[in-house]
């Protein structure tokens, strides 16, 4: 189906094609026509898939039709979520498909000054783009008139949730008018938020697009079982590998992740990092340095990675292993995006496979193990305690053990095959049968 037959304005159409896009993903398909008919919606697909888009057009389509009618300008769009990043990725969503339409828009976010987006507010413009904690403080001193909000966008909603911004969240939308247009996406819904959604929304269409919890099937995934003393070892020795193009690395803590770029960057691979340690400034010179191709690596932690919207990531990296499985299916859904393909790949030690069962059983099927072909895991004795000594000795398997058809060169593998584009070959554990 292509874009122009799901009822959007015609400027709108001239900016989707401008930006390359012909056909609509299926939570745009499903999503954009119950929008423009003034539904509420709860959309849930996976990372990857578009909900950005699925939402924007049709508000801005909508939209555009209020100002072509000669309604009085002012704040008519609201769009909340839960990290800056995200916040200027929707805003270059906006821009890019709003090019051909006459709006105004505002971003709302910490780790900048205040005052730029003061002004804003006050100045009148059709669509805000915010994050909770700094909204709430600037219309608290009441900057900004928001009695005439007619969308209100909850984005990324269950990390909003995770990250404790649910009170944010109820006094943001007390403020609003109770007669609205509340739309809600995510890419998992708990029960939990679903419950929490009664509040905001009357009436809402659910949109769902795929398995609750998968990833998307466009991402080929694996696991490397390495002593913890190794990974860093083990990332080089992948790195190797030129299919390895442009690697986003996720790792738990924010001095890990600069020890790990700085590590790698002396090793000679040019490497940016993002958390939240990182002024709003650096965090996005490192995005345009990894966009651009300037590095090769971005090292990220989680909460700050939400908005990485960059297209051609080949491979994400799991160094540390994620403790929640909600966040594997996002970290992981930063490659394969729009159609695409790519790899993911998780470092597992001895202490992570508990929490390593517990995804598989979340996503419904177990995932391929691999060994790194050429890579000494004798390189070095374990670290006293930490128990990879004895398991690696048990479950060592040879270069050529495992699944038939997921090892080899990936030449065919950007094109749509399986096999995997870094060094190694699968295996299987008990796990993954």
């Amino acid at each position: 189906m292509p874009f122009r037959a799901l009822g959007l304005d015609a400027n709108i159409l001239k900016a989707v094609t401008a930006a390359g896009y012909t056909e609509p993903t299926p939570i745009q398909t499903a999503a954009i026509p119950l929008i423009l008919a003034g539904h509420d919606v709860i959309g849930i697909a996976q990372t990857g898939t578009g909900k950005t888009a699925a939402f924007v057009l049709p508000i801005l389509a909508k939209l555009a039709g209020l100002i072509g009618a000669g309604q009085k300008r002012g704040i008519r769009v609201l769009v909340v979520a839960p990290t800056r990043e995200l916040v200027v990725q929707i805003e270059e969503n906006v821009r890019a498909y709003g090019r051909y339409v006459s709006l105004r828009m505002a971003t709302v976010y910490g780790g900048v000054g205040e005052h730029p987006q003061i002004l804003a507010l006050r100045s009148g413009v059709d669509i805000v783009v915010a994050t909770p904690g700094r909204l709430l403080d600037l219309m608290g001193r009441k900057n900004g008139d928001f009695s005439g909000v007619q969308f209100l966008v909850l984005d990324e909603a269950d990390r909003m949730l995770d990250m404790g911004f649910l009170p944010d969240i109820r006094r943001i939308v007390k403020a609003l008018p109770t007669k609205r247009q509340t739309l809600l996406f995510s890419a998992s819904l708990s029960r939990d938020i679903e419950q929490v959604t009664r509040e905001f929304q009357h009436a809402p269409k659910i949109v769902q697009i795929g398995k609750r919890a998968n990833p998307a099937e466009t991402v080929t995934q694996f696991v490397y079982e390495v002593p913890k003393h190794l990974k860093a070892s083990l990332l080089l020795h992948l790195l190797k590998e030129p299919q390895m193009n442009m690697v986003l690395i996720f790792v738990r803590m924010k001095h890990a992740a600069d020890h790990l770029a700085d590590h790698l960057d002396h090793k000679g691979i040019k490497t940016a990092t993002i958390h939240s340690n990182r002024s709003q400034s650096q965090r996005l010179r490192a995005l345009k340095d990894f966009k651009s191709g300037a590095v090769r690596v971005l090292v990220a932690t989680d909460i700050a990675a939400r908005g990485i919207d960059v297209d051609g990531i080949s491979h994400v990296v799991n160094y540390d292993f994620p403790m929640h499985s909600e966040d594997y299916v996002h970290r992981i859904g930063r490659t394969g995006r729009a159609h695409a393909v790519g790899d993911a790949i998780s470092f597992v030690t001895a202490a992570d496979y508990g929490a390593l069962r517990a995804l598989e059983r979340f996503i419904g099927r177990g995932i391929v193990r691999k060994r790194a072909e050429g890579f000494d895991y004798q390189g070095a004795a374990a670290q006293p305690g930490d128990g990879d000594e004895r398991l690696y000795r048990s479950k060592q398997l040879s270069p050529g053990q495992g699944h038939a058809g997921h090892g080899g060169g990936s030449g065919q593998r950007r094109h749509g095959g399986q096999g995997g584009g870094h060094r190694g070959s699968p295996s299987r554990s008990r796990w993954g049968r």
